[in-house]
């Protein structure tokens, strides 16, 4: 993937939608949920403080991670569908 975030931006690349209820009902296209997890791709250098100094990020490449319905910006890159969010609209970080 040739994209690189920018300052507090991270790249997400979202969990697949669930085809299938616990129960082993199919769900249809037009019921499934967006999913609201997914795995970061790639991260910015940081957000930038007011004296201009660099706030490192606290997540990283290769962490799954839970944020919100309609959070960040979706792009499609070689085909592949992903999120562009900044890092205060993750939620919370999935620990393996």
């Amino acid at each position: 993937m040739n994209l690189t975030p920018l300052h507090d931006r991270i790249i997400v690349k979202p969990a697949k939608a669930e085809e299938t209820t616990k129960g082993g009902i199919i769900i249809p296209d037009t019921a499934k949920e967006k999913p609201m997890q997914g795995e970061i791709m790639a991260v910015g250098t940081g957000r930038i403080a007011d004296d201009g100094k660099v706030i490192a990020m606290s997540l990283k490449a290769g962490d799954k991670v839970l944020y919100g319905k309609y959070a960040g910006t979706e792009v499609s890159i070689d085909g592949e569908d992903y999120l562009i969010m900044r890092e205060s609209d993750v939620f919370a970080k999935l620990n393996a």
